[in-house]
């Protein structure tokens, strides 16, 4: 009989696959956080409300979620490997497209789908490898994956910023799609995890959870409340997550900044996202409170923080108050993906991972156009962060709500062995042990 281990090697060539992790997120997430340098360029040339211009990013955000489930399906039946190859060519022909100026419908299919969906072939294998080839030092090893958007970001925004004032911001996407080219490479680097097998007689088989779920998406774990109300949680998340790199470039520049001065602020916010992904991900990896509890204090915290962040009128007090939302999303960023593994294990993370993203693509489409219209109907650009905030201390919530669910059912099923970050699922004969 075979037996297929399920202890990932926590180490290793797993080092090489989240290097490569690292620079797909700065190759995507990155890009797209610094997009608000673009805004009132784009706005400016084809001559539309603020609410019409971030439909380009709102679409690009919905179809980056909405491709998820489609990315995890194809990465079981294939590979992670081809996926972010494809997502590579797709990421790279949007940006491509959209520099030829065709008009403003055009950006919305070459930025908005194309790109979308390129970033989501990329980013969702990015993150099930490094989950896959982590068990204890998960937490750490992601926040040094995800850290690649942070230190991209840093770079990007001055980079930008001097690309648009040099090559116009037309030229600047046709370079940036030569950038994401390199999305290829780093799929190629990315290594399927081998299923490790040895000869037991008369035993039972035991299959690694990963192998025998190969080619299944999970549809029924939409069954289960906890992942329910987390998705929830996810969707109001959305709704405010993208909104602040996108309006803040603008709140500045609309208070008398000089356009480099506003874009250091994007900057200082990476710098800042970067330390707050690597300490809470060193947090969680000591495991002095459940991830659930410590992503119920940084979202409400990051909620706050935007809440009171249009009464800063100058450039210091501004920086300040985006250094401290750039730490809090870094510390949410760090830990709310890992964090699925504890709700549905690892068994279930691929096809949860997609459904989670494919379900909260209904408040990455619909907050940057809403908080557009509160500009375009108050003229006051703190309106959009006023928005943002309370859908981040509103989606806190839930996650009280979804810990305590979860906290319920270990304490119904003591002798369960359902991965969380401790422990690996095996099945024998179909069965959890």
């Amino acid at each position: 009989m075979e037996r297929y281990l399920s202890d990932p090697p926590d180490g290793g060539y797993g080092w090489v696959v989240v290097t490569s992790a690292f620079f797909i997120m700065g190759l995507t997430a990155a890009v797209f956080k610094n997009f608000g340098l673009f805004f009132l360029e784009i706005q400016s040339h084809y001559d539309v409300l603020n609410s019409t211009t971030s439909w380009v990013t709102s679409t690009t955000i919905a179809v980056f979620h909405l491709g998820a489930p489609l990315a995890s399906a194809l990465s079981m039946h294939l590979s992670q490997r081809a996926v972010i190859v494809v997502g590579g060519l797709l990421a790279t022909s949007g940006m491509i497209i959209a520099s030829l100026d065709l008009s403003l419908p055009w950006m919305y299919l070459s930025i908005g789908v194309l790109q979308g969906l390129g970033v989501s072939f990329a980013w969702i294998p990015a993150n099930s490898m490094v989950s896959h080839y982590f068990r204890r030092w998960r937490p750490i090893a992601y926040a040094i994956a995800s850290s690649g958007e942070c230190v991209f970001a840093m770079g990007f925004s001055p980079l930008f910023q001097w690309l648009i004032d040099s090559y116009s911001w037309q030229g600047t996407l046709l370079i940036i799609g030569g950038l994401q080219l390199n999305l290829c490479v780093c799929g190629a680097l990315m290594k399927p995890l081998p299923a490790a097998k040895t000869s037991i007689q008369d035993k039972p088989v035991f299959k690694e959870s990963r192998t025998s779920n190969k080619g299944t998406f999970q549809w029924s774990l939409l069954q289960r409340p906890e992942l329910l109300l987390y998705i929830v949680f996810a969707i109001l998340a959305a709704a405010g997550f993208f909104i602040p790199p996108l309006f803040l470039v603008p709140y500045a520049s609309s208070l008398g900044m000089a356009q480099y001065w506003a874009a250091s602020i994007l900057s200082v916010l990476a710098l800042a996202d970067l330390l707050g992904r690597l300490a809470c991900g060193w947090l969680a990896n000591l495991r002095l409170v459940r991830n659930l509890q410590l992503l119920t204090m940084v979202v409400t915290a990051l909620g706050v923080v935007l809440l009171l962040l249009p009464i800063a009128q100058c450039y210091w007090s501004i920086l300040v108050f985006a250094s401290l939302y750039g730490f809090l999303f870094g510390c949410v960023v760090a830990i709310h993906v890992t964090t699925i593994v504890d709700i549905v294990g690892l068994e279930g993370f691929d096809s949860a991972l997609g459904l989670f993203m494919l379900l909260r693509s209904s408040g990455g489409f619909v907050g940057p156009p809403a908080a557009g219209w509160l500009v375009d109907w108050t003229h006051d650009f703190g309106a959009s962060f006023y928005f943002s905030g309370l859908c981040l201390v509103l989606s806190g919530v839930f996650v009280v709500l979804v810990d305590r669910l979860v906290k319920k059912k270990k304490l119904k099923l003591p002798d369960s062995c359902t991965e969380t970050t401790d422990h690996p699922i095996l099945k024998v004969d179909g069965a959890d042990v």
